[in-house]
């Protein structure tokens, strides 16, 4: 490979000195130590080969009929193979494609149409499809080399690995895919608060009320998501409603379970049903009461059909309880909402002494619980 990186380094610098209007040599750092002799052509071409190894991008040349005579190091990376100079044409990867997947010709590549109509192109996207199958896109930069007289002597190409770049994108369109369905299930959501509340709701200012506090109960559901990514922990979901009822005093708030992480739409349900036990508990139930206590605990259950949340919710120490003559909303997302949502089954017991609920909820076979 070494005549043709000294055909590029006298190519460099005949287009230094054209490109300045002035000589080569008046465009070189020129050789300060009296005490050595300049380097010779083989010292220069050697050092100049090793330029071309160090750069970052993938750099190679082909004669005028398109036989790869030279490339770097980082070529050869992105080919994932060191072909024999002479024996690819057009480029030396196993295969070429475009940006869409379909084959690319060798001899329709950006290499061969900068030779075949002889003029340079610029960030020509396409990829490279090695042997074990792994795929590199890239951006080409190609550009014909003449020679004194200028006639066509070959082609030399940079590729740009943008699998970066590629990644990043990927990245965005699944945001901005998640980002639909979202919002598209949030609407929804908020549809359904609306009709619901004001099916329950006997006044206008009960229902504002109503209202108003469901969208916010929504609107923290999905701010735990925003800041910790597309799960939540139930633990989390529980924090977030019943924190602000937690006066300190012992055993007011408990929580028991193991780590386990939910989906956004788990998520979103299951945020709704503990906004309206937290609403219920501090309207008519313990939480209404100093000293009244609310006790949650959960586990997970593995079977041969899945893993499912089971978790209760007791109340104590609170006014006496009976079961209402009038259901709201909170009755019916237990009943008919979660179970169409996210399959889950509440049983609600109003005993005395306080409400208890047990809840049971599927959960997706590629969720996991947290570390």
């Amino acid at each position: 490979m070494d005549k043709p990186a000294g055909f590029l380094e006298s190519e460099f610098e005949r287009l230094v000195a054209a490109h300045d209007d002035a000589p080569a040599d008046d465009n070189v750092v020129p050789f300060s130590d009296a005490t050595r002799p300049p380097p010779s052509a083989d010292e220069r071409q050697r050092r100049f080969q090793s330029l071309l190894n160090a750069l970052p991008a993938a750099l190679y040349t082909t004669d005028s009929r398109g036989r790869v005579n030279y490339y770097n190091d980082a070529a050869a990376a992105l080919w994932g193979e060191r072909p024999p100079l002479g024996g690819m044409e057009w480029c030396g990867s196993f295969k070429l494609l475009w940006p869409d997947g379909t084959p690319l010709p060798h001899d329709q590549s950006p290499m061969a149409l900068a030779v075949g109509e002889n003029r340079p192109f610029r960030a020509v996207e396409g990829a490279t499809e090695r042997r074990d199958g792994s795929r590199v896109p890239w951006l080409a930069y190609p550009t014909p080399l003449h020679d004194k007289d200028g006639q066509i002597v070959g082609a030399v190409n940079m590729l740009v690995d943008i699998s970066e770049r590629k990644l990043i994108e990927e990245q965005q369109s699944l945001m901005v895919r998640e980002l639909h369905h979202r919002v598209k299930n949030t609407l929804a959501t908020v549809q359904a608060i609306m009709g619901s509340t004001a099916r329950s709701a006997e006044t206008i200012e009960e229902f504002k009320t109503a209202l108003i506090a469901r969208i916010g109960s929504l609107a923290r559901t999905h701010r735990l998501l925003t800041d910790d990514g597309p799960t939540v922990s139930f633990a989390d979901l529980l924090q977030n409603e019943l924190d602000a009822f937690d006066d300190g005093s012992e055993g007011r708030i408990t929580l028991s379970g193991p780590p386990v992480v939910l989906s956004s739409q788990l998520a979103v349900s299951l945020g709704m049903a503990v906004h309206e036990l937290t609403t219920n508990a501090a309207k008519f139930g313990a939480l209404s009461d100093y000293g009244g206590k609310v006790d949650v605990t959960w586990s997970v259950t593995i079977n041969e059909t899945g893993r499912t949340l089971d978790f209760d919710w007791i109340e104590s120490n609170g006014p006496a309880v009976s079961e209402p003559l009038r259901h709201g909303f909170g009755s019916r997302l237990l009943d008919f909402v979660l179970p169409g949502q996210i399959q889950a089954k509440a049983t609600i017991d109003y005993r005395a002494e306080g409400v208890r609920i047990h809840c049971t909820v599927p959960l997706p076979a590629e969720e996991e619980t947290e570390d």
